[in-house]
């Protein structure tokens, strides 16, 4: 019994040190509180918020929205998350190539966002010009005489929407009639942040926005 008593005492006085040597703050990884970005002109600080009782904003605390979305969409075409999320938009600070794209409406973009990224409304890819014309302008798709599409030097696209839910992010890459798949857009240079605004603010990073 004695010997049990001793255990339990070291184990918690372990377990006590242990806490105490915890980073004091709320870290994006390991040791990591904060990146200072600079994408699309707009240079910003990705954190997490350090107040303990944060809670996530109203306009993602209710659990009735939408149909949860498949984990892959299509084969080929990369699921990620947080970290690789932010893996990209550092990436994409000297790499004009790397695009961090808002899928939704402009409403939704407006009232909060995720800094640096830049607003690509999915209902473009229900009308093959305006499609063509996003291709073309943002995306870094060469149109050629013949109408046909090249993709050598096509943007990598890393692409939300407001969640688990929410179904733009998959209209413009696959269910839209000219979505990005249908009109031959290289999967490998698709990536589907499918936790968007909901894994985000859950998270407590930072956002823009109306309602930040």
């Amino acid at each position: 019994m004695k010997t049990l008593n001793k255990f339990y005492l070291v184990f918690f006085a372990v377990f006590f040190l242990s806490a105490n040597l915890v980073a004091d703050f709320i870290a994006i990884s390991k040791g990591v509180k904060e990146i200072k970005l600079t994408i699309n002109e707009e240079t910003f600080i990705i954190t997490r918020n350090q107040n303990t009782n944060n809670i996530i904003t109203t306009l993602y605390n209710s659990t009735h929205r939408g149909i949860p979305q498949a984990m892959i969409i299509e084969k080929g075409v990369e699921t990620i998350g947080e970290l690789e999320f932010v893996q990209y938009m550092k990436q994409a600070q000297n790499n004009e190539s790397i695009l961090i794209i808002d899928s939704r409406t402009p409403g939704w973009y407006e009232r909060l966002r995720i800094p640096g990224s830049l607003n690509i409304p999915f209902e473009n890819f229900y009308n093959k010009e305006d499609a063509i014309e996003v291709l073309e302008d943002d995306f870094n798709v060469l149109v050629n005489d013949d109408k046909s599409l090249d993709f050598k030097n096509a943007a990598t696209l890393i692409i939300y929407c407001n969640g688990y839910w929410c179904g733009q992010t998959p209209a413009m890459i696959k269910n839209a009639k000219y979505s990005l798949l249908n009109l031959k857009y290289p999967k490998e240079k698709i990536k589907y942040y499918r936790g968007g605004m909901q894994a985000w603010t859950s998270m407590g990073f930072t956002v823009h926005g109306d309602e930040k």
